[in-house]
This record gives C-alpha cells, sequence and structure tokens, in this order.
C-alpha cells in the first residue's frame, strides 16, 4: 500500500468513526458546538438563526405528550403467551387455536387515580392491561387486579374520577369528596370493600392476579355465542401490604412495585400468569340471580377454565416509547371475541381509544409499540406522525382496480334485541350482597386491615350524613362489618341500623 494510499484509508476511517458518532440535528445534519449559542459578538444577543439550539429548546419544551387521566403511573414488560388446549369449540380467537400457540404480547401495570410520579405504595386499583399480538391484528385485555368496579355504567367515569381526583380548588385529594360521590352510589360498595382491603396495596406487580371485569362474548366457527370473564391467576401468589408495612415501603423505595418487577425479570425469574375463563350460555347468564351483566359483580360458583399461561421476559428498551406509548383500548379486538352488553364495557369501548387518539394522534397504531404484526390493509390516511408509503391512487373501497376482501368470518354476532329504547337502571341491582360474600370470606386479620384502612379515610369525612350512609351501605352488606366500621369512626350504631333497614 503506498503512502498516499494509506492517507485516503485512515482519512475514511476517520470519517466513517466521525459519522457513526457525531451529534447531529433530527434533519442528520452535524452539530458543530453543542455547547454554546450563537451570539451577535461577546456580549451581544443570540441569534434567531442559531436552529440547534431553538431545536434542543422546542423538543425539549414538547418532551411530555398529555398524562393518562386514568393510569398515569404504569410500568411495562414484554413476554409471551402459550395456550394450553384447543378452544376452538368456544372461539376461533387465534390465540387460543391450539395447544401450544405462542403469541407475544406486552402487559402495562398501572395505578388508576393517582398521578404519574406518585409512589406506587399508594392505596389504588392497579391496571392489569395486556396487548396480545396475534397472527390476525392485536388484541388489548384491559383489566385491574380487583374483580369488580365501583360503577355499572359509563355515563358515570367522569364523575367518578373527578371526585377521586384532587380538588380543583385545593389540588389535594379528599375523601370527602369521593365518599360524597359514592354516598349516592351503592353500587360502589362491593369495590370500595376490596379496594381497601389489602388487595388495594399489593406487595408486587408480580404477585397479584389480573380480572378483565366484564363479560366478553366468544364466538365459535358455527356462530355460537358463550359469555366469558377472564381472570389472570399469579403463579407467584398474592402479596399484599399490611397496613403497618406501608410507611416502611414508602420510605425504602417508592417504586417499589417497578424495582421488584424489573429486578426480578432481569434476574431471570421470569414471573407468570395463568390465563382462566368463566363461561356462560346465554341462558345461564340469564338464570343467574343477579345481574351477569354487572361489572360490579363476579360471576359466583361459576368454574374457571385454564386456557394458557403468560410469562413475562423482558423489561422495556426504552420507558417512553415502550411504557407510555403503548395504547390499549379495549375496542382492539379480534375475530371470536367481541364486547358484551355491559353498559360499562359500551362506553369504555368508546372512551379508550379516543383517549388514546388525543394522547398520540391518529397513527398511534404506527407506533412500534402498538404496531400489530399481521398485515394492515385499509385506507386510513394522513394525519399527524403517519409514518406509511403510500404508492397506490387508490385510497378508497371498493374499486375495480384494488381489491380488499371481507372476512365473513369476522362479521358481527347476530343477538336478538327486544324492549324499547330506554334510559334507566338495570334490575336486580343488589348491590351489598357480593360485598358481604367478600367480607366474610376474609381472614381474621385481613377483616381487621379492612376496618383501618377504610376508617382511615372515612374517619376524614366531615359531613355526618355522608359518613352514616356510607357505613349504613357496609352495614347492610355484612352486620359485623358495619358495625366494626362504625365503631372505628365513632359512628351511631343505631342510626347505622336505621338507615340499613331502608336501603
Amino acid at each position: 500500500m503506498s503512502f498516499k494510499t494509506s492517507i485516503v484509508a485512515v482519512s475514511l476511517a476517520l470519517a466513517f468513526s466521525a459519522q457513526a458518532s457525531t451529534i447531529t440535528k433530527d434533519n442528520g445534519a452535524y452539530v458543530g458546538d453543542n455547547q454554546n449559542s450563537i451570539t451577535a459578538g461577546e456580549n451581544g444577543s443570540v441569534l434567531l438563526q442559531d436552529v440547534h439550539l431553538i431545536q434542543k429548546l422546542q423538543r425539549f419544551a414538547r418532551e411530555r405528550i398529555p398524562e393518562r387521566v386514568v393510569h398515569a403511573r404504569g410500568t411495562g414488560a414484554h413476554g409471551v403467551f402459550v395456550s394450553s388446549g384447543d378452544f376452538s369449540e368456544l372461539t376461533i380467537a387465534d390465540p387460543f387455536e391450539g395447544a401450544g400457540k405462542e403469541t407475544p404480547v406486552f402487559v402495562r401495570f398501572s395505578t388508576v387515580v393517582h398521578s404519574k410520579g406518585s409512589p406506587e405504595s399508594l392505596r389504588d386499583p392497579r391496571g392489569f392491561a395486556t396487548k396480545f399480538y396475534t397472527d390476525e391484528g392485536n388484541w388489548d385485555l384491559v383489566g385491574n387486579n380487583l374483580p369488580v368496579f365501583f360503577i355499572r355504567d359509563a355515563i358515570k367515569f367522569p364523575d367518578m374520577v373527578h371526585s377521586l381526583k384532587p380538588s380543583p380548588v385545593t389540588n389535594l385529594q379528599d375523601p370527602n369528596r369521593f365518599f360524597d360521590f359514592f354516598s349516592h352510589n351503592p353500587s360502589a360498595t362491593h369495590m370500595l370493600a376490596q379496594l381497601y382491603s389489602n388487595l388495594g396495596t399489593p406487595a408486587s406487580y408480580r404477585e397479584m392476579d389480573g380480572f378483565g371485569v366484564h363479560a366478553y362474548k366468544w364466538i365459535n366457527d358455527q356462530g355460537d355465542v358463550k359469555y366469558v370473564k377472564f381472570h389472570w391467576q399469579s403463579q407467584q401468589g398474592i402479596n399484599s401490604l399490611r397496613p403497618t408495612e406501608l410507611a416502611k415501603v414508602q420510605g425504602e423505595d417508592f417504586n417499589h412495585l417497578t424495582s421488584d418487577l424489573y429486578k426480578e425479570i432481569e434476574d431471570g425469574n421470569f414471573p407468570k400468569w395463568d390465563l382462566y375463563v368463566k363461561v356462560l350460555s346465554p341462558s345461564e347468564l340469564v338464570e343467574l340471580d343477579y345481574n351477569g351483566l354487572d361489572a360490579t359483580k363476579i360471576w359466583l360458583d361459576v368454574p374457571e377454565t385454564k386456557v394458557g399461561t403468560m410469562t413475562l421476559n423482558k423489561v422495556p428498551d426504552n420507558f417512553f416509547q415502550e411504557s407510555e406509548q403503548s395504547a390499549f383500548a379495549p375496542s382492539n379486538l379480534i375475530s371470536g371475541i367481541e364486547p358484551s352488553e355491559d353498559r360499562l364495557l359500551q362506553g369504555r369501548v368508546f372512551s379508550y381509544a379516543d383517549t388514546q387518539l388525543y394522547r398520540l394522534g391518529a397513527n398511534l397504531s404506527q407506533l412500534p409499540i402498538n404496531a400489530a404484526k399481521s398485515n394492515i390493509s385499509n385506507y386510513n390516511q394522513d394525519g399527524l406522525g403517519n409514518q406509511g408509503n403510500t404508492r397506490s391512487d387508490i385510497n378508497y373501497e371498493p374499486s375495480r382496480h384494488v381489491e380488499l376482501n371481507e372476512n365473513a368470518r369476522s362479521r358481527a354476532v347476530e343477538t336478538d334485541l327486544a324492549g324499547t329504547v330506554q334510559q334507566v337502571a338495570i334490575k336486580e341491582q343488589r348491590n351489598f350482597y357480593q360485598a358481604g360474600v367478600f367480607y366474610r370470606d376474609l381472614s381474621p386479620q385481613d377483616k381487621s386491615d379492612l376496618i383501618t384502612n377504610l376508617s382511615g379515610d372515612l374517619g376524614k369525612v366531615k359531613d355526618d350524613g355522608i359518613k352514616h350512609t356510607m357505613l349504613s351501605f357496609f352495614y347492610k352488606a355484612d352486620n359485623d362489618f358495619g358495625r366494626r366500621l362504625t365503631q372505628a369512626v365513632n359512628g351511631d350504631i343505631d342510626r347505622v341500623k336505621i338507615m340499613a333497614s331502608s336501603l
């Protein structure tokens, strides 16, 4: 090699090295100085032409997308779901088509009410949202770690969340506000009993169950319909924080749920959950002595069938790009799964997809964490952040030039309708009895902890009418529950009994 040739080779090597490591602007152009702004002389003003400075400030000001109104504090992980059998007699849904069928998943755990930077030890329902990247598109199973919810109709969802969020005046969360709301909504009694038990403060995301909460429809190839409820059962068991443990955890690590999950995954201790379903035919659903489509109810004494196991085995490479930009919605369904007539679910089918469009834009499904691994063929176009590569002049359907076929298996199942258009509450509300069932199933220690947890907030309520209304709800659910709680908050048990007798 000549001296001249070697010089050229060294120059090319240096150029390649510089190209590989040199800082650039967003358009790919090199940055000449990332330490000093361009000024008009030593003591002059900064110039508008310093596009690198302006771009850095612009991008910095836009680093935060709107925080989720609910489920703002979240933690994600990747994994795989493996079907435990062939369940095609129940559903044509892709993940359940055969034993051993593997489906990639992304799970986002979260707190519901509290803000993005809040301690993970605060009492709150925990979101348990799973995105299945199936061969026929993405399916989102969006649930919580508790099997029921506060309300049964989506029209009350904004009011409920407003009451639980901080005051618009003081910016403080206030039991006087949310118990005021719940005193008018006895449907919340069951959920409040669950939430104020130790289940409301899980010790680990790995050590809690998950529930789809709502009933869904499973449809097989013959068009037969079954109603199902989903339950993620932790193979690690359930472990919750008792009242005496909360302060210690908050002092040691207010990110304890994320820290634990990530440490265990990185150490190779991959957490697993078995997915179970409860299955009812339409006739069996109607025969229940409560409304089986009521999200405040559990399907009592209905056996569960295991349909698969999920393993989480990888933490996200980047929190924002994956956990924060992940978008879950109950409307993300695949063939073989439809929403039931559950009034809360019907509203969530719209609202969750809509809030993600607001946060992330019309093309949120093109983000890698949300993108389906199957082929996408439609004529949705343009919009902020569109990363497509549309080359065809045909952006409408039908067309004689490009044919997009429909799949008859994916048509909506036919459902018989009866009655009139109405705006009335459901029948068979039975607001209290399952809260009583839950209380009586608790151990003596868990009952005492529930009284401690619930009285801590209910005891702060200043309005005597609100406090005694809530006490009457819990007394109606179970006399011992109501009596002990009344004593803990210095209520009038005779008044509570009278109020409960009229419910």
